[in-house]
């Protein structure tokens, strides 16, 4: 299982998207989307599932449907809402993005259990949450197919780019270069060499980002990270990324609260 994610300027460009992909033959299964500024009209607009639980219906954080309305006539799955924070509602439509919202469970409850929760949603990299949040606090709509294999995988990619998305690697890259006069500037004030130590920083400066390091202490939430980076994760270097990607999180959150929104 391979994730490909495109990000799109606009709700209706990411399901437009979702409709061409449905028009290549890609299952609902594959097909998840992220669409910020949900509005309580559209939530409620949403037909609502025969399976779903009682009272669940327009609730944030609760399944809210069975199908969505696509361009071109088509439908997709199981939708459910969460509050992100800087973002507000935020409409998840397919198990792997209810997953990236924290609220996978809703939905693999009240329509599809446990087991298919699981295999629908085991090819979402940790990795990439923090920057499919940060893309809808930027306004952006995020579409994730999860590829059976390679082929499946390069044709996604044709089909994201010829729909207008901008691929999440590219986001990330464009992210990083936002960032990255700052990170070096405080490196080299430590006396180290940011050239010849940059791809350790910028690996401690992500890992920074984790859910799972979220609420730990640094030391913490470091330890987790020696699995995902075996030879790194005890150099200087990243764990001077790893302390400066802990506190951006945490400040792009302590903003988010700022501005009103109530974390999920």
């Amino acid at each position: 299982m391979e994730t490909v994610a495109g990000v799109f300027r606009s709700i209706e460009a990411a399901r437009r998207g979702a409709a061409q992909l449905r028009r290549s033959g890609f299952s609902v299964d594959q097909i998840n989307l992220l669409l910020p500024g949900a509005t309580e009209e559209q939530i409620h607009s949403v037909p609502t599932s025969e399976t779903e639980q009682p009272g669940m219906g327009g609730a944030m954080g609760g399944v809210v449907g069975a199908a969505l309305g696509m361009a071109g006539g088509f439908e997709l799955g199981i939708a459910a809402t969460a509050l992100i924070p800087g973002v507000g509602p935020v409409l998840a439509v397919g198990l792997a993005a209810a997953a990236v919202l924290g609220v996978g469970g809703a939905i693999g409850g009240a329509a599809l259990g446990e087991a298919a929760e699981t295999r629908s949603t085991e090819g979402v990299p940790a990795d990439e949450v923090f920057f499919y949040e940060d893309a809808l606090r930027q306004g952006k709509s995020l579409l994730i197919l999860l590829a059976r294999n390679d082929e499946e995988a390069q044709r996604t990619r044709e089909i994201l780019a010829q729909a207008g998305a901008e691929s999440l690697d590219a986001a990330r890259e464009a992210w990083w270069i936002g960032l990255r006069d700052a990170e070096k500037e405080h490196y080299q004030a430590l006396g180290e060499n940011f050239a010849k130590d940059h791809d350790a920083y910028r690996a401690g400066f992500e890992a920074g980002l984790r859910r799972e390091c979220r609420g730990k202490t640094v030391d913490d939430a470091r330890e987790c990270m020696r699995d995902v980076y075996p030879d790194i994760w005890e150099s200087k270097a990243f764990v001077c990324g790893f302390r400066r990607g802990v506190a951006h999180r945490e400040q792009v959150e302590a903003d988010a609260a700022r501005s009103g929104f109530l974390a999920r």
